[in-house]
């Protein structure tokens, strides 16, 4: 990093913000605070290019159209593709996992070219995905089940470069009935799971942590009130 303060990009908000996944970027940020660290959170909308010099990005939920404009502006200012090259931690929740893959098509039918940092491709599902999930982590680096709360229609399917975030244990999933949650490639993670996904899932905040201090291993954070909102989740989505 080129300065103490963690720099975190919440990116296209007033497009890819439909989830509160905006919220992801805030537990970022207060964790990095409570061990100390300097953070900011540089919220990046469709009025600026998107700068590849921050150290950690997140994305959210949207809509068809949101979509689009979203995936014009990425195209336009690549600063997230090159971010990722260089190894920034980025997380894209739901629509953003489409917007970063290879096409998408739209509840209309039609096909919308994305910006290829995930090997996947998405199409429109006849049953929407809406209630908890939960999945056992395939990441390298996460031990503890993930939990969130799905609203999609899209079917999502890897290619070989990218790989499950999660195994389903209950819910949908990426919809192509093969128990697959999620994408990694590189250093880019995406899931389905709002929630915003790393308030209910705080060691994969860690994870992100971690890859963009360069670091190993963090001091714990004992917080009895997240673990029980955990335990909470966890619970319903088994019921």
């Amino acid at each position: 990093m080129a300065d103490s303060t963690v720099r975190i990009g919440l990116v296209l908000p007033d497009v890819m913000g439909t989830y509160g996944d905006g919220g992801n970027a805030l537990i970022l940020r207060q964790r990095l605070r409570m061990r100390g660290h300097d953070a900011e959170i540089i919220e990046i909308t469709l009025n600026d290019a998107v700068p590849d010099s921050l150290d950690l990005y997140t994305l959210g939920g949207a809509e068809d159209y949101a979509q689009r404009l979203a995936t014009r502006h990425l195209t336009q200012h690549p600063g997230l593709q090159r971010a990722a090259e260089r190894g920034a931690p980025v997380l894209a929740i739901c629509a953003a996992i489409q917007v970063l893959g290879h096409w998408y098509e739209t509840s209309a039918g039609e096909r919308v070219d994305g910006i290829s940092m995930l090997d996947a491709t998405t199409v429109p599902q006849e049953k929407r995905a809406i209630g908890e999930v939960i999945t056992t982590p395939l990441l390298k680096g996460l031990s503890a089940p993930l939990t969130g709360f799905e609203n999609h229609r899209g079917g999502t399917t890897l290619g070989a470069d990218a790989q499950p975030l999660g195994r389903v244990t209950a819910g949908v999933g990426n919809g192509v009935g093969d128990s697959q949650e999620g994408a990694v490639q590189g250093s880019v993670i995406g899931t389905y799971m709002h929630g915003p996904a790393l308030a209910r899932n705080p060691e994969l905040a860690d994870l992100m942590i971690r890859r963009a201090l360069g670091v190993d291993v963090l001091d714990p954070l004992e917080l009895p009130d997240v673990e029980l909102l955990r335990r909470e989740r966890l619970a319903a989505g088994r019921r």
